[in-house]
């Protein structure tokens, strides 16, 4: 059964953007986010697969409507709950860059 990422050759999704962009972040909290994943693989909480697995079974409907680093946010959230790491939805209520949560949090 194809999943949600696997979308070739389905119509109705529009030309693809093949514009040079040398940026490889637009925002700092993505670049956090990259630096995050890293990390928690040197640490060996999980593996490239789970993590490919996560972002895969995001839901079609949240999927199609994230950006990339958003749908990696997402993934690595879920693969910390599911490794108890963190607990169920504590994070539900935070965005990805979104200081102000964390902030509240240590207040």
């Amino acid at each position: 059964m194809a999943r949600i990422n696997d979308v070739g050759g389905t119509v109705g999704f529009g030309a693809i953007d093949t514009t040079d962009d040398p940026e490889p972040f637009h925002a700092d909290w993505e670049a956090r986010v990259a630096g995050l994943l890293l990390a928690l693989r040197a640490e060996g909480l999980f593996h490239l697969d789970e993590f490919r697995d996560a972002i895969e079974s995001i839901p079609p409907a949240r999927y199609l409507t994230t950006s990339y680093y958003e749908r990696w946010f997402t993934a690595i959230c879920s693969l910390l709950e599911r490794k108890g790491v963190l607990a169920p939805g504590e994070l539900d209520e935070r965005e990805p860059g979104d200081r102000g949560a964390t902030e509240a949090a240590d207040a």
